[in-house]
């Protein structure tokens, strides 16, 4: 077992985390300046008195993400864009209090980038579970990646479609999966798929395409091991991130390193987070095990 990381991000121009703390957090994305919920943030405020600002507040039905709304203090759009990496990813408020896309995820986005622009490989395969709106796929494939993106959800992969359009990517570099992700994954290890990256998000829980049940707790050791089964002999990542905060990094880090086993390479395992504009603290999001091919 190495050591923890903490892979903190800045954001990026059209994504900072203003202030946080009082169980909320308060971020720009673009022009528009979004109050929610933050369990982690623990602490007070540093700013209080920017929060006015504020264009929306989400206000949580109760302790889970899945019930709650929004409170628009000020006009917002349907949707906005936002740019990153040179590519559009359009913004909204969503039920869930997410916002399409999470800035938390940079460190691994920019390190899948050059991963995969360094790596020598023709057109590299990369399969993106639970892949949600799309923008790791969108930055594999500006890379020259092949890319699968597979999600159980349609509003989300025509949401993700929206956002390559909209990027300006070629349609045909990417491959999109409406699909539970075990049961694809299954499927590809029988058709002898191979790639050379692969990513994963899972939720806590979640219902597949045709209301199969996920429970990360149950079901991720029989999906690394298919992911295991799916990497190329030369593949060179996989990256796993679990925004089940009341597991355990290490946890998570000996489950994949059981599906790995027999893969040579570097170990990368601990907390994403975002820090706060212009100051040195940072609000905890997710647990993340990445492993990378030696050089």
């Amino acid at each position: 077992m190495t050591a923890l990381t903490l892979l903190a991000t800045d954001g990026f121009e059209d994504y900072r985390l203003i202030d946080s703390g009082g169980g909320r957090k308060l971020e720009r994305y673009g022009a528009i300046l979004i109050d929610r919920p933050e369990p982690q943030a623990m602490w007070r405020p540093s700013h209080p008195n920017r929060w006015a600002s504020a264009h929306a507040r989400f206000q949580a039905a109760g302790e889970g993400e899945d019930g709650g709304r929004w409170q628009q203090m000020k006009p917002v759009p349907e949707a906005w864009p936002l740019r990153y990496r040179g590519l559009t990813v359009f913004a909204r408020l969503t039920p869930f209090r997410h916002i399409g896309l999470f800035p938390d995820q940079v460190g691994h986005w920019d390190w899948m980038a050059d991963a995969l622009s360094t790596a020598g490989i023709p057109q590299p395969r990369v399969l993106n579970l639970f892949a949600y709106t799309g923008v790791a796929s969108l930055v594999a494939a500006a890379a020259g990646a092949e890319v699968t993106h597979v999600d159980a959800s349609r509003k989300a992969i025509d949401w993700a479609k929206e956002n390559q359009s909209a990027s300006g990517l070629d349609p045909t570099s990417i491959r999109w999966i409406l699909d539970d992700c075990l049961k694809f994954v299954e499927r590809e290890v029988r058709r002898g798929r191979r790639y050379h990256g692969i990513l994963l998000d899972p939720p806590k829980y979640g219902r597949g395409a045709k209301g199969e049940v996920w429970d990360l707790f149950e079901h991720l050791p029989a999906l690394l091991a298919g992911c295991a089964a799916l990497l190329a002999d030369d593949a060179l990542f996989l990256i796993c991130t679990a925004y089940a905060m009341r597991a355990s990094a290490i946890a998570i880090d000996q489950t994949v390193r059981e599906a790995l086993a027999d893969r040579a390479g570097s170990w990368t395992t601990g907390e994403l987070a975002v820090r706060e504009q212009g100051g040195q603290r940072c609000v905890p999001t997710s647990l993340f095990v990445r492993w990378a091919r030696d050089a």
